[in-house]
């Protein structure tokens, strides 16, 4: 693995579709029982990483989304932290990646945005998090899945004060701009993300591709409206797929891997440098989006 750092603002990268779809479609359902695969059998978790490699990612995301201590003691798994940080690089390091991810999601605690005890409870969980992986080969922290600008400040805050990677920060966003609490705009959250020290500026949304290229473009403005320097991440949630679909709809505009193509053509032309297939992506997804981009640089300015 290399520093991804230098990689910035230079060639296009795709990161890994989220494992847990791959597990679910194992029949390994619901956070607690994909956790525990995890603990007691990496190997599994191995394995759906395997036809993802394939597909040609360079950046691999760690299945460690649930590593806040708040998350974790829902899942009946207070102190495990370290083993399953462990396990995850376990689980990708065979493969030799380019570049490993280490994903932190929302730690689901309450948030009173007035409250300085609470602030510092919702950081600190964050920094804990963060802090499983101190002296290992992650190149970057990923902060993915919120859907409030507070929440998002609080992570940031937090994985600041526990290390010095690269951290990459996604908010969920609905077709119109708005975060997908309610609560808050995306260029509110871009907003945080320059004031609070994110390297990239990234948003998830299940909107079709002229939308979710309008969002991309919405927030190179907001950066270059604020002189910043933060690479932009777009994340193309895949719904629920059916095999009769015969076309795209509002549910689920990307029924198929080749709705990639074009989405990632127009997302690049937009100034986006980090695309990612998530929801219910399969490995196609992620070769879709690997071919379409392979070999190109960013477009700057």
């Amino acid at each position: 693995m290399a520093d991804i750092a230098p990689r910035f603002f230079k060639d296009m990268l795709v990161l890994s579709s989220p494992v847990d779809a791959a597990l679910r479609r194992q029949g390994i359902n619901g956070a607690r029982e994909q956790t525990l695969t995890l603990l007691l059998e990496p190997e599994t978790v191995e394995e759906a990483y395997r036809l993802e490699v394939v597909a040609g990612p360079q950046c691999l995301v760690l299945p460690t989304a649930l590593l806040t201590p708040a998350r974790l003691a829902e899942l009946g798994m207070n102190g495990k932290g370290d083993e399953l940080a462990q396990h995850a690089l376990q689980a990708v390091e065979a493969f030799k990646p380019q570049h490993v991810l280490a994903e932190i999601g929302p730690c689901g605690l309450p948030l009173d945005a007035s409250s300085k005890a609470s602030l510092v409870e919702n950081r600190d969980q964050y920094a804990r998090a963060a802090h499983l992986f101190d002296g290992t080969a992650v190149d970057a922290v990923f902060l993915n899945g919120f859907a409030a600008a507070d929440d998002l400040k609080c992570a940031l805050m937090g994985v600041r004060k526990a290390c010095d990677l690269p951290v990459f920060a996604s908010v969920d966003v609905t077709a119109d701009g708005a975060l997908a609490s309610g609560r808050g705009t995306l260029a509110e959250a871009v907003d945080v993300m320059v004031e609070f020290g994110a390297a990239v500026a990234g948003f998830a949304t299940l909107a079709e591709p002229t939308v979710a290229t309008a969002r991309a473009s919405s927030v190179r403005d907001r950066l270059a409206a604020q002189g910043a320097d933060l690479c932009v991440l777009a994340s193309l949630v895949v719904g629920a797929r059916d095999p009769k679909q015969q076309g795209p709809t509002a549910e689920n505009p990307y029924y198929t891997a080749d709705t990639m193509m074009p989405a990632a053509a127009d997302l690049r032309a937009a100034g986006v440098q980090f695309l990612r297939a998530a929801g219910d992506a399969t490995p196609a997804y992620t070769g879709v989006l690997a071919a379409t981009v392979a070999g190109q640089d960013v477009v700057v300015g």
